[in-house]
């Protein structure tokens, strides 16, 4: 029986040799050492707080696991490597604070496309997930599944901007996108450092907003402020133009910044040649 998970992303149906190896029953739920269960290789969870695997612990010490976790065999029988972990990493770990030696669980066939799949979607469902995160999972289902974006999203009932928007966020330098893990910075935030481009820009306002405890619209103000130098640094002296000429130039600057105060990368290169005086301006197309 293949999980719904699968069907969405097209995976075949297990072969007949996968089928003998399925001697227990898909739903049936056994109890299973702890020691022997591994950490799924797809969690999209890189950060677990240890607060409320506490709270969680205790929770079960009281009631009881209500739901079992989901593991696959990681061998060709059940005695061999033990257990790969599908779903329920956090109540694997609440157990393990409590002392358990077994666990209840469900045991699934799956091959390595359809554990990824389960593992990531499962947690998108949740919506638990930091935007870093969430981006990762997107990455990982388009590259175990061969997909486009816009096919990702069309089978998570999600827009392609959505996905696109979040992936962009893998482009910020590491130390960013470990800010957003921890939480010292917001989507917001991060979304705002894109626009500079320059990594070494992008920690430097980073650096900021940490020390500084910026808000989003203080964040977004500092980064226009960067625009700005970044055009008046380009102003070459007007020279040997008469004074109509010289309002007009002014003029124009002064509608390029406005642009860049809305958050826009404008790029603009003024260049004084001896019969006309030059501006290139580069507005970069929204992905």
């Amino acid at each position: 029986m293949l999980h719904p998970f699968s069907r969405i992303f097209g995976l075949g149906e297990k072969s007949s040799e996968e089928e003998k190896q399925e001697e227990y029953h898909p739903d049936e739920v056994i109890q299973i050492p702890v020691n022997q269960i591994e950490p799924n290789r797809y969690q999209p969870r890189s950060i677990f707080n240890e607060q409320k695997i506490e709270e969680l612990a205790q929770t079960i010490h009281t009631h009881g696991m209500i739901q079992p976790i989901v593991v696959r065999m990681m061998g060709e029988n059940e005695s061999s490597n033990g257990y790969e972990l599908i779903a329920g990493e956090r109540r694997w770990r609440a157990v393990q604070v409590l002392g358990w030696e077994s666990v209840p669980a469900i045991i699934r066939n799956m091959n390595e496309a359809e554990t990824a799949s389960v593992a990531l979607i499962e947690n998108l469902q949740r919506e638990e997930l930091t935007v870093i995160e969430e981006a990762m999972a997107y990455q990982r289902l388009l590259e175990i599944h061969g997909l486009t974006q816009e096919a990702l999203a069309q089978r998570l009932g999600k827009s392609q901007s959505t996905i696109a928007n979040k992936m962009r966020l893998l482009k910020l330098p590491e130390s960013v996108q470990q800010a957003v893990l921890e939480k010292k910075i917001t989507e917001r935030h991060a979304r705002a450092l894109i626009i500079l481009k320059d990594p070494e820009k992008q920690e430097k306002i980073l650096a900021e907003i940490m020390e500084k405890d910026l808000n989003v619209k203080q964040t977004e103000e500092r980064i226009a402020k960067l625009f700005q130098e970044k055009v008046k640094k380009k102003k070459p002296k007007l020279k040997g133009i008469n004074k109509d000429m010289r309002i007009a130039m002014n003029t124009i600057r002064q509608s390029l910044n406005m642009v860049s105060d809305t958050g826009i990368d404008l790029e603009t290169d003024e260049q004084d040649h001896d019969d006309y005086y030059q501006i290139t301006i580069k507005i970069p197309k929204k992905k």
